[in-house]
């Protein structure tokens, strides 16, 4: 086990049970977030894949990358959004439902743009 490694389980235990599941989602959400490059082709069209009754902010992000596997996981904008989205329902509590709305509109925005920037207008 790495330094780093030990850190972050020291860390990890010193957290309440609520702060642990927070990092874990964070965790989570970096993971998602970092995604890998399957090589398969890549759909123009956003994938129909709704919204569940009962959904996580991590999870919402998962489910809004898998939708919409055209958009560029790496740019900056759409990282800077989504990862300032995350820290207000972590840090800020503020409500899942709230973010996961805002995350909707903030991933169809950035779809739009790729569509408007493709067709030259």
């Amino acid at each position: 086990m790495t330094q780093d490694e030990r850190r972050l389980l020291q860390t990890f235990r010193n957290l309440g049970d609520a702060q642990k599941i927070s990092l874990l989602d964070y965790a989570d959400f970096l993971v998602a977030r970092a995604g890998a490059a399957t090589g398969d082709a890549i759909p123009a069209e956003p994938l129909d894949i709704p919204r569940p009754a009962e959904e996580n902010v991590v999870k919402a992000i998962r489910r809004l990358m898998t939708t919409y596997p055209m958009l560029d996981r790496s740019r900056d904008k759409l990282l800077h959004e989504t990862s300032a989205l995350m820290t207000q329902h972590l840090i800020h509590k503020r409500p899942a439902v709230e973010v996961i709305d805002e995350l909707e509109l903030v991933f169809r925005r950035h779809y739009e743009a790729l569509n408007d920037n493709s067709s030259g207008g």
